[in-house]
């Protein structure tokens, strides 16, 4: 069983979709007991579908931007979760000198998905969706 953090740090590609999801769903469901936060290996847009699907539970990302791991002051985390490969890449690379612990949680990018507004949004919601029961699951106590 693993260890449960005290803080973490949610990894994809841009920023834009997985780990802004995944940073406000942590941050609803756990927000006393976890320190998190969230970056892309590169600076991204910001993804209206995500206001969207965390609008139809009641979250928001509030005025927050998509940022770089550049952009964060260091890397002291308990844990780095990261999303897509790329992002998992990158933080073994960053991580081989810290004490941070490294997990990959396959995740699909829902920009892929095609067909109607209704189709999108679908994807964008399975990917809220799954990663509500991977966060739920890995770090309730």
């Amino acid at each position: 069983m693993a260890t449960k953090p005290t803080s973490v740090l949610f990894v994809c590609g841009r920023n834009s979709i997985r780990s802004p999801i995944a940073e406000a769903l942590t941050h609803h469901l756990f927000p006393a007991s976890l320190y998190v936060a969230s970056a892309g290996i590169q600076p991204g847009d910001r993804d209206p579908f995500v206001d969207s699907v965390l609008d139809e539970i009641g979250l928001t990302l509030g005025a927050r931007k998509p940022q770089a791991l550049d952009d964060l002051e260091d890397l002291n985390f308990d844990l780095a979760v990261t999303l897509s490969p790329e992002a998992h890449h990158r933080m073994l690379e960053l991580t081989r000198t810290h004490a941070i612990d490294v997990e990959y949680w396959p995740t699909a990018d829902p920009t892929a998905a095609t067909g109607s507004r209704v189709q999108i949004l679908d994807a964008y919601r399975d990917v809220r969706d799954r990663l509500d029961r991977r966060i739920r699951a890995r770090f309730a106590r």
